[in-house]
């Protein structure tokens, strides 16, 4: 019978070894898995964390492993490429850190043995991702095992495969189970028996055969459907040989129908589903990508808290931990690969292994219905090698597995009509108006237009959202990153999307915080922080209460602002969220009054003088807070950046004249503005003037379209974030020097 043999425990570990060790000295340090060099370094900024070669070794005596005719190493996440040798010798090779392989050690194994595992997270040419805003941690972070097989057993060298392949077929009340075994070094009088078990572990269906493949039927047939009831069947299949069992495997499946639908979204087992929830990254602070069950645990409960329907797990494959946990609450899944940002010509094989990996892997996971191609890869514009990388990858996506369709993420400056978001069965596209350039009221209409132009095409949003710290204002705007501008910004959002019943899915960028090593903004550098939760998953914002008002069905009251204490104001806004219709606010136990509100945000305008006490009443639901009046701002509200060449408060803003601190909309509604903004672009960019007054700049046209989105940030903002992106630095005497320019420039009337 098969035997896995954790192997997690003391590993030798070491960044300087200059050649494959052949013994363990005192120069390694000791690590259990799972690892992740790169969960300090990778998370405090200046795009500086080590990415290189390290080397991981353990020595195994062969008398402590179980007996068996086949010895099994496998390495569940190994970043970003890696190399197995056992006593010296090189066994394999692999590319892709986010997905199962596994090595046959058998052969070379013997009494005693030094196992190493080369891994490298170096930039290069070939593996994906090489361009992405987040931290490609290095290291064995995930499980390593040793299976123990006999010679004859399910298969573990295709692709990580399960061994089995499970396709539930509704037909009426029932529900046909066709399973697909692999086994390797069968014999002519083996033969596979197939169970179909129900969640309370009885049998529905049972069938023996010398076949690889079977079908059973589950009579009235349970069907798994999402959130309001993941119900769970399970397939064992057991390889037998004259009445013994010599290995067997088993795998939970679902059984349910679905499909998108340009009009009305997402439809689940005949019954509209709509699907509104989140991505999620696998890292976390201080551990990098190196989870442990309880840490998905935790992040798969807050993500049914808020109430979410969906996942979109981003921008790789997931640990199957997750997978599993998703299964079984009942959450959608947009599964993808990291063929991100930036095309390589030369990583087509790549997108393909890994690929072939992610549905080979996950092919039996209920709560996975689309199969994500692509992220943001037609930045640059759709050329014909990477339109035909996607071909590839769409038609073999269909071959493998024709139950699911497959989707991309387009980015913004993705035309409507460009010819790849004609490639994949479902569009979405990642949309920042309102965050990084724009303005909130953008979204909706943009979203219409599409629908207007393409109405066969299902569209969704695959990402939105804006950064929040623990900075604060009576008067948010945009590129502050207080907590209060993102609880508007997802306000806003939220109306818009889920009003809008053709949209197949929303999915808020991001869940949590995430680790960016090349980020230094907000004040707190190495992070993405446009979580609704923090990186340590230890306060959940503002806008996370938002999301729950509208999608869980949990009674709650929250009152925002918590952090936000002081307060110079004699009367202050304070925003309630809830799921209940009715809130009333008391201060210091006086009521303010009740307030309906059918869109679930509450606005009251409190009396501001000494310390407030306030209390909000939904139900039987409460909240407290208190709020306390100053005479001058609290300082430590505002944002400061963190080695920041130029804060906002440090530029001459003369009265009636631009400065670095108005909107990029101010400056080129006037005939000066627009024409510096249009040389500092150009120049900054690399591009050139274009056709009337247009940029041609880093591959694609600076049009009326991405002007409107520039227009929502400050100049100052702009050229921040954009010389950050384009790698051009510049001086504080450079930005104070534009300022002087723009303060010869008139503001426009409004």
């Amino acid at each position: 019978m098969r035997t896995v043999l954790n192997l997690n425990r003391k590993w030798a570990f070491s960044k300087q070894a200059d050649a494959i060790p052949t013994a363990i000295d005192n120069k390694w340090n000791f690590v259990n898995l799972p690892h992740s060099w790169n969960a300090i370094d990778g998370q405090d900024g200046d795009n500086d964390y080590y990415r290189g070669t390290a080397y991981y070794a353990k020595s195994l005596n062969k008398t402590d492993l179980p007996e068996a005719k086949q010895y099994y190493l496998e390495l569940q996440g190994a970043n970003s490429s890696a190399d197995v040798y056992l006593n010296g010798k090189h066994l394999a090779h692999h590319d892709g850190g986010y997905s199962t392989w596994r090595v046959n050690l058998t052969d070379a194994l013997e009494a005693m043995n030094l196992l190493v595992v080369v891994v490298d997270n170096s930039a290069n040419e070939t593996v994906y991702p090489q361009m992405a805003d987040f931290t490609f941690y290095g290291g064995l972070y995930r499980n390593v095992n040793l299976i123990c097989v006999d010679e004859s057993h399910f298969d573990l060298d295709y692709y990580g495969c399960t061994g089995i392949m499970v396709t539930p077929v509704i037909n009426g009340k029932d529900a046909l189970v066709k399973v697909d075994a692999f086994v390797t070094n069968g014999k002519p009088e083996q033969t596979v028996r197939y169970t179909v078990y129900d969640a309370d572990e009885n049998v529905i269906a049972q069938v023996e055969t010398a076949e690889t493949n079977a079908e059973l039927t589950i009579p009235d047939v349970h069907l798994w459907h999402g959130r309001r009831d993941p119900y769970l069947y399970c397939c064992e299949a057991e390889l037998t040989e004259n009445g013994q069992v010599i290995d067997s495997v088993c795998t939970r499946f679902g059984c349910r129908t679905f499909k998108i639908d340009p009009n009305n979204g997402f439809i689940l087992n005949g019954e509209e589903y709509p699907l509104r929830g989140v991505s999620r990254h696998q890292d976390r602070w201080g551990v990098g990508n190196a989870l442990l069950p309880e840490h998905h645990e935790e992040d798969i409960d807050l993500i049914c808290e808020v109430g979410a329907t969906t996942i979109r797990l981003a921008h790789y494959q997931h640990d199957q931990y997750f997978y599993d946990l998703c299964d079984e609450k009942g959450l959608v899944i947009w599964a993808e690969i990291p063929y991100i940002s930036k095309h390589m010509p030369t990583g087509r094989e790549n997108t393909i292994s890994q690929m072939k990996e992610l549905i080979v892997q996950n092919y039996n996971h209920p709560s996975i219905v689309v199969w994500g191609l692509s992220n943001e890869i037609g930045i640059g514009g759709a050329d014909d090698d990477l339109l035909e990388n996607h071909r590839i990858l769409n038609d073999m996506c269909h071959e493998m597995d024709p139950t699911r369709l497959t989707t991309v993420a387009a980015v913004s400056m993705c035309k409507m009509d460009d010819p790849y978001l004609q490639i994949p069965d479902v569009v979405s596209y990642n949309h920042y108006f309102g965050w990084y350039g724009g303005e909130t009221d953008m979204n909706g209409p943009w979203f219409d237009k599409f629908h207007e132009m393409h109405p066969d095409i299902p569209i969704g949003c695959s990402e939105y959202g804006c950064e929040a710290l623990n900075w604060h204002t009576s008067n948010p705007v945009q590129g502050d990153y207080t907590e209060e501008y993102q609880a508007y910004y997802h306000e806003e959002l939220i109306k818009q999307f889920f009003s809008r019943k053709y949209m197949w899915a929303t999915h808020v960028w991001n869940m949590f915080d995430f680790g960016a090593d090349a980020r230094n903004e907000g004040g707190e550098n190495g992070q993405n922080h446009k979580g609704l939760v923090t990186f340590d998953r230890k306060y959940k914002k503002d806008s996370f209460y938002a999301y729950k008002a509208w999608l869980s069905d949990e009674p709650f009251v929250h009152i925002c602002g918590k952090r936000y204490v002081d307060r110079v104001e004699d009367v202050t806004k304070v925003t309630v969220y809830s799921n209940q219709p009715t809130v009333e606010l008391f201060a210091n136990g006086k009521s303010l009054g009740a307030v309906t509100a059918p869109d679930h945000f509450f606005y009251f305008d409190v009396p501001n003088a000494g310390e407030t006490e306030l209390k909000a009443v939904a139900g039987d639901c409460t909240d407290n807070s208190i709020i306390r009046k100053v005479d001058t701002f609290n300082e430590s509200y505002r944002l400061k950046e963190k080695g920041a060449i130029l804060n906002w408060f440090d530029i001459d803003a003369p009265e009636g004249y631009l400065s670095l601190n108005d909107k990029m909309s101010d400056v080129i509604s006037t005939e000066q503005g627009r024409m510096l903004f249009m040389s500092l672009m150009s120049k900054m960019m690399g591009g050139k003037d274009g056709d009337e007054g247009k940029i041609q700049a880093a591959g694609f046209e600076v049009g009326p379209e991405m002007m409107s989105m520039m227009g929502g940030f400050t100049v100052l903002r702009l050229f921040t974030l954009m010389g950050g992106m384009m790698d051009v630095k510049f001086t504080k005497e450079q930005l104070l020097e534009l300022n002087a320019t723009l303060n010869k420039i008139k503001h426009p009337k409004k």
